[in-house]
C-alpha cells in the first residue's frame, strides 16, 4: 500500500456573526448550524420541528418557523435583528422531497406542487426579502441558497423539485446582482446526494442506495458536513469576489455523462 500523503485543512473563524438557517433541525442545516457554531458563530436556527430542535446545542438559538409563512419568516428575522443586532449570513436550506412527488407532472397532485413551492421556493424568497432589509441597513452580508444537482440536470418523474431548486439558483443570481453594490453576496450551492433522512426517505425513488451511490465518480454519498464546508467557504472573506454564481459539491455527479459507460457495480 502507497504511504498516505499529507492533506490540507481550512479553519475557520466566525466570532461574533450571526447565521440564521433555516431546516436547521435535521440534515444538511443541522450540519450547517453545527459547523458554524464551532466556529464561533453566533447561530439561529429556524425550523418547524420543535421536538428534533430539542438535540440541538443548548448554544444554537431555536426559532420556530414555517418558511411558507411571510409573517412566521419575518417574525424569525425581527427576533434575530432584535436578539444580535444583526444578520451576517443567511441560509436558505428549508426544502422537502416526499416520494409523493415522484410522478410524472399529469399525475402529480397540484396540493403537492403548492406544497413545494411555497417551501422551497417562496420560502426562500421571503428569507431573504425580510433579511435583505437589514443587510441593506447594514451594507454587508452573505446569503447562500442550497439548491441541488437537480436543478442543473433531471430524471424522469421529478417534474417539481428540479424545476424549482433551478429557480433557487436562478434566485441567487438575480438577488447577487441587484444587491453587489450594497456589499452584500449571494450564491448557491448543488450538493450531490448527500446522506440526509430527506435523501434516505426517498432513495427507492432514485433507483436504491447502491445504485444512487455509483452514479457518482467518487464512489460514494457526500456527507452533510461537507455541503456545511462548502456554505461556509462562500460565507467567508476568502470568498469576497464570489457572488451570483453556483458551487456544485457533488462528487463529480454533473461531469458524469448520461452515454458514459457506468462504473462497475460495486
Amino acid at each position: 500500500m502507497p504511504k498516505s500523503r499529507p492533506v490540507g485543512h481550512i479553519r475557520y473563524d466566525n466570532t461574533d456573526r450571526v447565521i440564521l438557517v433555516t431546516g436547521g433541525c435535521s440534515g444538511i442545516g443541522r450540519a450547517i448550524c453545527e459547523e458554524f457554531l464551532a466556529s464561533g458563530a453566533v447561530v439561529v436556527c429556524c425550523d418547524v420541528d420543535a421536538e428534533n430542535a430539542k438535540s440541538l446545542s443548548p448554544k444554537i438559538t431555536f426559532q420556530q418557523c414555517d418558511t411558507s409563512s411571510e409573517d412566521n419568516c419575518h417574525v424569525a428575522v425581527e427576533k434575530t435583528i432584535e436578539r444580535f443586532g444583526g444578520i451576517d449570513v443567511l441560509v436558505n436550506n428549508a426544502a422537502i422531497q416526499p416520494p409523493e412527488t415522484y410522478h410524472p407532472l399529469h399525475e402529480l397532485s397540484t396540493d403537492v406542487w403548492r406544497r413545494l413551492l411555497s417551501i422551497n421556493f417562496s420560502g426562500y424568497t421571503y428569507m431573504a426579502k425580510c433579511s435583505l432589509k437589514q443587510m441593506v441597513q447594514q451594507q454587508s452580508g452573505v446569503i447562500v441558497n442550497i439548491a441541488s444537482a437537480q436543478g442543473h440536470r433531471t430524471a424522469r418523474e421529478v417534474g417539481v423539485y428540479g424545476p424549482i431548486k433551478s429557480g433557487n439558483i436562478m434566485q441567487a443570481r438575480q438577488w447577487g446582482i441587484e444587491y453587489a453594490r450594497h456589499g452584500i453576496r449571494v450564491v448557491s450551492v448543488s450538493p450531490g446526494a448527500i446522506d440526509t433522512p430527506l435523501a434516505r426517505a426517498c432513495i427507492e425513488e432514485q433507483g436504491g442506495a447502491s445504485e444512487l451511490i455509483n452514479r457518482h465518480p467518487v464512489g460514494r454519498l457526500g456527507n452533510p458536513t461537507e455541503i456545511a464546508h462548502a456554505v461556509m467557504w462562500l460565507s467567508s472573506n476568502d470568498a469576497a469576489f464570489i457572488t451570483a454564481t453556483d458551487l456544485e459539491v457533488d462528487g463529480g455527479l454533473g461531469a458524469f455523462a448520461a452515454f458514459a459507460d457506468p462504473y462497475p457495480s460495486p
